[in-house]
């Protein structure tokens, strides 16, 4: 799925501009997954770029349709600090780890969704998983030919654990109007979590 790959980052490159990095990671048993750079003034912006080269199978299927399903890519997006504060480049494997889930563990990731990683995001981050949000605000949807589904670009939003556990118990919904009723900067990565108390 060669192609798909071109027009996916043909549709990054448009949305976010030139990457000014790029790493890619290739897991045991799995397609290459890339994670592109972009940097906006003030903004970093993560991409990945392989999880979309096949469809995301509900795992009780009996059989994988090789066309048919949704497919995805991830997204990022953290404030540029000082690397001594926060080494945000070191994003680049988990992301790839977040975006060969599909692939290693038959994860259909969708908006609403938590992915956990089970250690920091990057060196001393207060944050182990990300909360998947709502696509279409930063890079349209990418309508591929007929029977192919479009491709969603995802954002991740980095959890605390105890927006995590908050999470899990009063769902996704409810965590965002928390960030936002506490104007929560949630490209900051140096923030901590929101208050939770009820």
């Amino acid at each position: 799925m060669a192609e798909v790959l071109a027009l996916v980052e043909a549709r990054l490159r448009t949305a976010l501009g030139e990457p000014d990095a790029r790493a890619s990671v290739t897991f045991l048993g799995t397609d290459r997954v890339e994670v592109l750079r972009f940097t906006d003034g003030e903004v970093i912006r993560y991409a990945t770029l392989g999880m979309s080269a096949h469809p995301m199978t509900d795992p009780t299927a009996v059989l994988a349709d090789p066309l048919r399903g949704p497919r995805a890519e991830l997204v990022l997006s953290v404030r540029a600090v000082p690397r001594e504060v926060a080494d945000t480049d070191k994003l680049l494997r988990p992301l790839a780890v977040l975006a060969a889930s599909p692939q290693v563990e038959g994860l259909v990731v969708a908006p609403g969704a938590s992915l956990d990683l089970g250690e920091p995001l990057w060196p001393g981050a207060g944050f182990s998983s990300v909360l998947v949000a709502e696509p279409g605000g930063l890079v349209e949807d990418l309508e591929l030919d007929e029977p192919l589904e479009p491709v969603r670009f995802l954002p991740l939003l980095p959890m605390t654990a105890n927006e995590a556990a908050w999470k899990r118990v009063h769902g996704a919904a409810a965590l965002q109007e928390r960030w936002l009723a506490g104007g929560t900067d949630l490209r900051d990565p140096r923030r901590t979590a929101v208050a939770l108390d009820d």
